[in-house]
């Protein structure tokens, strides 16, 4: 006999030997955590006994999963990106799913299991493409942004979806229209009830709240998931599903200077809860019950692989893009989502489809996952073989795209970004900031953000020696990195994340006394101040000056 303990220690030691292998051949872990069920489950060694704690495990993880989305809601990127975001992505919704329904029925499935699928396949997978994204550096590249735009577009339609099935289960010919009127209306007083209570919330009580635990980082993620799996809760009280719930909440602090701290110390944490909720889709997948499915797991996974970046390419290139950044785009999206199964999960518990229909997704999930993975991966050999084909896709006058670059050109992105805001440093930050240059100052003092802030001086709160947070600041154009951090292991730590971040630019390190000087130096520091000496040294020249000065009167 074994408990649930050691069913899950065998899994996430599974996990790891198949994670390890998928990371050695540039695979996304997804499709490891996949196969550790599926060699865990029935089809395997069939060792699954622990489905209530892993489905907890599971939930958690989704619901932390939606938080992160809702969190990363960027107004501004919205704004730049926006429009065109929203029309390509609406577009791309639209047209793959009309498209994916013909050929669903094609396939000899039934109007409403088609309906489903076709949604389902039109969302690409936020996570998988970001990873691959930071991984080779280009977020902050034309076609990243515009690929987070437009997933970001995707993302709100799922939860949209996910929203609407929940909140309109009921099956009105059951119920009678009477019945099924009322529920909606009640739902609509809930509704109504909790975004009363959430405005009031965010605006009054959310501010003063999260200043006061960000004085803790601990604290603060500790808040962060309680905020979350409170609304998840409330959001499944009022209902319009927990994972509803936690992107309302995610979405709520996303205005706020903590956004980026919160999000490098949750990704982590969501990481290791997901597995649990793609392990249990391996456990539970019969490949028995997909013999039939095959041929329609080939074609649909065809039609996301080559179909989406077509129809991105078609949309992108009428928009006045060029058509190297529409492919790059629209190679982005040649997957299927984690959402596209949730929301086919969501269907199967609402009785509205088949068991069978859940392992002919998540087939075509870990098909569409893996090959799109290798062709990110070689998406520039994939471009130069292509690109004459895809003259197709570009119009002879690409206007949007230019007019993209001359606004780069005359912007003020960061050129100098300071880590450290006390005395010295945030001194530093306002100077240059008076000066006109483009310059960016970090620090995790609450306090000190918001002082800043009010004085519209450009500053981010975080970490600076968290990779995660470095990874989500704007480093494209910059130049230069001022640590004036006191201690040496904060700076070697931020020396290091630097390196794993690729930055190739020059630092400049405050040092408080020799040790602390010859310490920067050897840790790759272009330029060592030594504030006191130097502020010695300036006391003695302005001293040696004036008594000069005085003797030349004399």
């Amino acid at each position: 006999m074994h408990g649930p303990f050691e069913e899950l220690a065998f899994i996430l030691f599974t996990t790891s030997i198949i994670g390890v292998i998928a990371v050695h051949f540039r695979q996304p872990v997804l499709v490891a955590y996949i196969a550790a069920g599926i060699i865990a489950g029935e089809t395997g060694f069939d060792l699954v006994r622990a489905h209530d704690q892993i489905d907890l495990l599971a939930q958690i993880g989704i619901s932390i999963l939606l938080f992160l989305v809702g969190l990363k809601l960027d107004l501004q990127h919205i704004r730049h990106i926006g429009p065109v975001a929203l029309a390509a992505g609406t577009a791309q919704l639209v047209i793959t799913s009309l498209l994916g329904f013909l050929l669903i029925i094609l396939l000899g499935k039934n109007w409403q299991t088609a309906v489903y699928i076709a949604i389902a396949l039109s969302f690409s997978s936020t996570i998988i493409i970001v990873k691959l994204l930071a991984d080779d550096r280009e977020i902050d590249s034309l076609h990243g942004r515009l690929a987070i735009g437009i997933l970001i577009v995707q993302d709100i339609a799922a939860i949209l979806a996910m929203m609407s099935i929940s909140a309109l289960g009921n099956d009105i010919e059951a119920s009678g229209w009477n019945e099924w009127l009322s529920a909606v209306s009640f739902l609509i007083l809930r509704v109504g009830l909790v975004t009363l209570l959430l405005f009031v919330a965010i605006w009054y009580i959310m501010p003063p709240l999260i200043r006061l635990v960000a004085q803790s980082q601990e604290m603060l993620l500790i808040f962060a998931i309680a905020w979350g799996t409170a609304l998840a809760a409330m959001g499944e009280w009022a209902g319009f599903s927990k994972e509803a719930g936690a992107f309302v909440a995610g979405f709520s602090l996303a205005s706020t200077h903590f956004r980026d701290a919160i999000y490098a110390r949750l990704t982590g944490i969501r990481d290791f809860l997901l597995l649990f909720f793609f392990i249990d889709l391996g456990a539970k997948l019969d490949f028995n019950s997909l013999s039939g499915e095959l041929w329609s797991a080939v074609v649909l996974s065809v039609f996301v692989l080559i179909g989406k970046p077509i129809i991105v390419m078609i949309i992108m290139g009428y928009m006045g893009y060029r058509k190297r950044t529409s492919f790059q785009a629209g190679l982005t999206m040649a997957q299927i989502s984690e959402f596209s199964i949730i929301f086919i999960a969501m269907g199967i518990t609402l009785g509205y489809l088949e068991q069978d229909v859940l392992g002919l997704v998540t087939l075509v999930g870990i098909v569409t996952i893996t090959l799109s993975a290798y062709m990110i991966l070689n998406l520039q050999h994939i471009y130069v073989f292509l690109a004459i084909a895809l003259s197709i896709f570009e119009r002879a006058h690409p206007y949007r795209e230019i007019s993209i670059e001359q606004q780069r050109l005359m912007s003020n992105e960061p050129k100098i970004i300071i880590f450290g805001l006390g005395r010295y440093g945030a001194r530093v930050l306002i100077k240059l900031h008076n000066h006109g240059v483009g310059v960016l100052g970090v620090d995790f003092d609450p306090e000190v953000i918001r002082t800043l802030k009010h004085r519209n001086v450009p500053v981010q709160y975080g970490d600076a020696v968290d990779p995660t947070f470095l990874s989500s600041l704007p480093f494209t154009n910059v130049d230069w990195i001022v640590t004036t951090i006191p201690e040496w292991d904060a700076n070697r730590a931020l020396l290091h994340a630097l390196k794993e971040t690729g930055f190739k630019g020059r630092i400049i390190g405050m040092a408080r006394d020799d040790d602390h000087a010859l310490a920067l130096k050897q840790g790759g520091v272009t330029r060592v101040i030594n504030i006191f000496q130097e502020a010695a040294d300036h006391a003695v020249d302005y001293l040696v000056q004036k008594i000069e000065d005085q003797e030349k009167i004399l």
